[in-house]
């Protein structure tokens, strides 16, 4: 796969995490005052960082397989099949109602996803900046 096109794909699943987890911070938020309400958080980078690690990660020790029926004891993962967990906080909890909400903290978490989609919508305009100054030769 060309790196054009697999930069491209990553900073458009960045993005699609980053409007997830937006939504995800603003349901926090709205129900920071629900009565045993558990905040949710959003598991992707570190899943997709383990598939793109995958590749180089060999054992010290790699079976032989000599047969398509054996087990191997490595297997790359396909950076494409990382999915955006949503993920529910059971064990914590913040506030005397049961709530383990802390507003203060879930408004830094949408300024820094703020912060963090401008910088990948500029990362997306800048791949494509240069492809058009390709094209123009």
């Amino acid at each position: 796969m060309n790196t054009f096109v697999k930069t491209v794909d990553l900073l458009h699943r960045a993005l699609s995490v980053n409007v997830v987890r937006r939504a995800v911070i603003a349901d926090n938020i709205a129900n920071a005052e629900v009565p045993n309400f558990k905040r949710s958080t959003v598991n992707f980078e570190s899943e997709l960082k383990r598939a793109l690690d995958s590749r180089n990660q060999r054992p010290a020790l790699e079976l032989s397989q000599t047969d398509d029926r054996h087990f191997s004891n490595h297997r790359e993962r396909d950076w494409r099949d990382v999915q955006i967990r949503r993920v529910v906080d059971f064990t914590s909890v913040y506030t005397n109602n049961g709530s383990n909400v802390d507003p203060e903290q879930e408004f830094m978490l949408a300024l820094q996803n703020q912060m963090t989609f401008e910088l990948l919508a500029g990362a997306v305009d800048f791949e494509f900046s240069q492809v058009t100054r390709v094209l123009r030769g």
